[in-house]
């Protein structure tokens, strides 16, 4: 347990608030997994402490290692009620736009114990990395392809819809000459201002252009709503703004699924099995 700690830490003093501990006592449990592993383990970098090579390749085993020694002594359940746990859920603001406030409502109710951390949104492989290595706890994007150590679900299929001012002067007899003669936001947490729709429409011999590109789904209503600009957004984004007329894409454009996932050690952790239930009623 210690070594886990320091080990999600990169902290000695963080490391023994967490266990109840004081910093000498951790400081002595680094210095014995230090002779154990023959490893630094922690070294110092710029101002702070960083894991080694060794440490990183210890992580994901460890996280696996204690969640079958728990299976092995299978604690009685706790009631949800009683539950005090904090769950670092991985996703993008699509669609933590419209499941963070249901599921802190929902917990709230049924396990207020529960709390909740809505991390940074750096992609899929880097929020299934940190899956296996225990610095997340649940991921919600699009996961392709079958994973050993990664229990996943599709949670709906989401389909994509053309968004606009009410008044917009490419309302009328909308067609695909219509949307390409307006500057379109792109949403793009990397800031690239191509998307897979650009290509798409190069297979045709044909190009938009992409007068804003922005980080967040959020930002694009007020800026539709102030502007003659056009957005392509996933459906699931619009109710959070009635106002805005929504219509089909002029050309096919694929939809995506979204999954819900977590790794196999945690599949008996009762607060993210909880959790999870309540995303997957929020989302279907």
């Amino acid at each position: 347990m210690i070594l886990d700690a320091l080990l999600d830490e990169a902290h000695v003093s963080r490391a023994a608030d967490r266990l109840g501990l004081s910093q000498p006592a951790a400081s002595a449990a680094l210095q014995r997994c230090r002779h154990l592993f023959r490893d630094e383990l922690l070294e110092r970098g710029r101002g702070t402490m960083r894991l080694t090579a060794r440490a990183e390749a210890l992580r994901a085993p460890l996280k696996s290692l204690l969640a079958g020694v728990g299976d092995l002594v299978d604690p009685p359940e706790v009631p949800l009620a009683e539950l005090r746990q904090t769950l670092r859920i991985a996703m993008a603001d699509y669609p933590a736009l419209f499941v963070t406030g249901p599921l802190q409502r929902a917990l709230a109710e049924s396990a207020p114990g529960v709390d909740l951390v809505i991390q940074p949104w750096h992609g899929a492989e880097a929020a299934k990395a940190a899956l296996v290595d225990g610095t997340t706890d649940i991921a919600i994007s699009v996961f392709p392809g079958e994973d050993g150590d990664i229990h996943r679900e599709e949670l709906l299929a989401e389909s994509y819809v053309i968004a606009l001012r009410p008044g917009h002067p490419a309302i009328t007899g909308f067609d695909l000459d219509a949307w390409l003669a307006w500057p379109h936001i792109l949403v793009s947490g990397r800031s690239e201002a191509r998307s897979p729709l650009d290509a798409e429409l190069a297979r045709f011999s044909l190009s938009r252009r992409v007068g804003l590109v922005v980080p967040s789904f959020g930002m694009v209503p007020d800026l539709l709503r102030g502007s003659d600009m056009i957005a392509m957004l996933p459906s699931r984004v619009l109710p959070a703004a009635p106002d805005l007329i929504a219509l089909p894409p002029p050309i096919p454009v694929p939809g995506f699924p979204l999954h819900l996932a977590w790794h196999q050690r945690r599949t008996k952790d009762r607060a993210l099995r909880h959790a999870a239930g309540l995303l997957e009623r929020i989302l279907r």
